[in-house]
């Protein structure tokens, strides 16, 4: 409140808040935080800053860890694949950021493949 929601310390406030409640597993709250902060970071820090990126990771985690339908996966999978090119670009592909996006992308695509499995098989059954 004292700085104002476009305010770079409120926003790595915000980043550093949702990456507890994630870790806590309290992914919705995580959602809810990153789908307000996400676009208020976008418009004020840009698409290619630490913090920006590092929140569009933290969402898509909270994506496909609490994942209750296959469009959740896919929309983490694809928010990762968009964050990975973007660090990628400002960082370049040794810089640690751009490496934990593609453990979680690794992640997300584990997740989504396993759930396309399952969900194809008949009655819903699948491996694991």
């Amino acid at each position: 409140r004292i700085n104002g929601e476009e305010n770079f310390l409120t926003l790595m406030a915000a980043n550093n808040y949702a990456d507890s409640l994630l870790n806590l597993e309290r992914f919705q709250e995580a959602k809810s935080l990153l789908c307000k902060s996400m676009p208020v970071a976008r418009r004020v820090l840009g698409e290619g800053i630490q913090t920006t990126l590092q929140m569009r990771k933290l969402y898509a985690e909270a994506l496909y860890r609490d994942a209750t339908t296959l469009d959740d996966l896919r929309e983490a999978a694809t928010t990762l694949e968009e964050t990975e090119r973007i660090a990628r670009r400002v960082f370049g592909d040794a810089h640690p950021n751009t490496a934990g996006i593609e453990v979680a992308l690794g992640e997300a695509r584990a997740a989504l493949g396993a759930r396309e499995t399952a969900d194809g098989c008949p009655g819903g059954w699948g491996p694991g």
